[in-house]
Formats: C-alpha cells, sequence, structure tokens
C-alpha cells in the first residue's frame, strides 16, 4: 500500500485528536516499522489492517465509520499532493470517468508499486453514473469518502447507493449529482 495513505492516516489522527494518539496507536499496532512511513514508500497492506483494528477498539467506531472518514480526509492530501491530476478534470464525474483511464495512469507513474482499486463506468449521463469498483482489500468505504470529498471540491451535492455484487469484492456505486 502506498505510503501516502499510511503518512496521511497518521496526519489525519495528529490533527483530528493529537500526535500523543497517534503514536499510542502506532504502538498498540506493533508494527514492524515502528510506524515510520515515507509518503513514497510502499508498505504491507496488513499494517493498515492492524492500525485500523487498533483504532475500531479505541474509538469504538466500526472499521467502515473509520475508512469512510479517512477516505474523506485523504481526498484532500491527495488533492494538495496531485492538484494538477484534479486540474484536468472539470467536475465530478468527469474526475469518475477518468480514475482508471488518466489518474490512475498518472499515480503508477509516481508509483510503480501500487495496488490500486479498478472503476468501471457501467453508465453515464450528465448527472447520474453507475460505478462498478473493484479490489481485494475491501476498502469501498474509503472511496466511498473520497467521492464525498470530492463533491465538496467540486462544489456540488452527491447522492449514491452503494451495492455489493455477486462477484467477490467488486462493488457497485449508483451516483447523482446535485448541482
Amino acid at each position: 500500500m502506498l505510503g501516502i495513505v499510511f503518512t496521511s492516516l497518521i496526519d489525519m489522527l495528529e490533527e483530528k485528536v493529537s500526535p500523543e494518539f497517534a503514536d499510542d496507536v502506532i504502538m498498540e499496532a506493533e508494527l514492524e516499522n515502528d510506524g515510520a512511513y515515507t509518503a513514497v514508500g510502499y508498505y504491507p497492506f496488513e499494517q493498515m489492517q492492524r492500525l485500523v483494528g487498533v483504532l475500531v477498539e479505541r474509538t469504538g467506531k466500526s472499521a467502515n465509520e473509520l475508512l469512510y472518514d479517512f477516505g474523506f480526509y485523504l481526498f484532500g492530501k491527495l488533492g494538495a499532493v496531485h492538484g494538477d491530476v484534479l486540474a484536468n478534470t472539470d467536475g465530478m464525474l468527469n474526475m469518475l470517468e477518468h480514475l482508471d483511464g488518466d489518474i490512475h495512469v498518472q499515480v503508477k507513474k509516481l508509483y510503480p508499486d501500487a495496488d490500486l482499486p479498478r472503476f468501471k463506468v457501467l453508465s453515464r449521463t450528465d448527472t447520474t453514473m453507475r460505478l462498478q469498483y473493484y479490489s481485494e482489500r475491501e476498502l469501498y468505504p474509503l472511496a466511498e469518502g473520497l467521492m464525498d470529498a470530492a463533491a465538496v471540491y467540486y462544489n456540488c451535492t452527491l447522492e449514491r447507493e452503494t451495492h455489493q455484487l455477486k462477484t467477490p469484492h467488486t462493488y457497485e456505486f449508483s451516483i447523482s449529482v446535485v448541482v
């Protein structure tokens, strides 16, 4: 998993709670690298699972709630670091439509080892989209948080339904954008 995801999670914990809380979560997770992450590094997904597990215990929130909150926060971090990628899209649905074809291609150039989720547009109108999401990591709540934060970025309101499909690790997002 990309280092920027880990560094952003630690940043969120420090900003939203405290640096001491972030340190306690890292120590409790008993990570092999003691939480020493770089934004350009690549780290085992299991470390993220451990961190989220500790956060579930400490906050009482579900893993899905925590992943959603983190996805919302992460969009701001990614937008700040990779604003040039977002600048090439002129709206929420256009950005989603170009995730795999443009945005993820650019991410792969920067992070060749990235194991990114796959997005496939199933249908699209000016204000709606059906989007298929696939990731063996089951991080669809993180994707939902990213989408909702993107809606804020694009100054629109997003209505979304998420459905798990019969195909393992695959979800469908039915999205409507209200301007």
